[in-house]
């Protein structure tokens, strides 16, 4: 039975993007890359909501020969993961191993993660919010970047209540900290 994590970044204050829609401040560099490399590697399949997915998707073409070795492992890694988007807006998807659904139907995804050997990633607090709200969602994990950008996207969506359980943690010379949670 597989289990449905959501992974991001964030600030301090709890944003994946400021005010300004940038997120440079929370920018990997080669140790936090390569570990978010080797924690998302066994999720063979990725859920993204539009916003989410069209940042993702330059990955899909990028010159691997241009990449530092922790990115073009994850480039890689990309390519070779099966992607669901969820977009009401969006009329096609562009990426390999990629499929577009118009709705987000908690029952249809707890009946895929079930059925999972492996872990399936969420991206977007959007999304990982709708799945935590409808109870399927499993493990929340985060790498906490040294800054504090005052407003912007949220990690999860204001008013949401969930009770997670800590099991692991690891703090990175670049003053990145990673956080894994069950949800209880």
């Amino acid at each position: 039975m597989g289990s449905l994590i959501y992974f991001n970044s964030a600030s301090l204050d709890g944003y994946i993007a400021g005010p300004d829609g940038r997120w440079e401040w929370a920018t990997p560099d080669a140790e936090v890359h390569s570990f978010v490399n080797d924690l998302l590697a066994p999720a063979r399949v990725h859920l993204y909501g539009r916003k989410v997915y069209e940042v993702m998707k330059v990955w899909d073409d990028l010159p691997l020969e241009d990449l530092p070795p922790a990115e073009r492992e994850f480039a890689l890694q990309w390519r070779d993961i099966d992607k669901v988007v969820f977009s009401s807006t969006l009329d096609a998807v562009t990426t390999r191993r990629t499929e577009l659904r118009r709705v987000f139907d908690p029952a249809q995804v707890r009946e895929s993660v079930d059925a999972s050997p492996t872990p399936v990633a969420i991206g977007g607090g959007l999304l990982a919010s709708a799945a935590a709200r409808a109870g399927v969602l499993d493990e929340v994990h985060i790498v906490v970047a040294p800054a504090v950008v005052g407003g912007g996207t949220r990690f999860l969506d204001e008013g949401l209540r969930l009770d997670l359980e800590l099991f692991d943690e690891r703090r990175f010379a670049n003053g990145f900290v990673y956080l894994g949670y069950r949800v209880a």
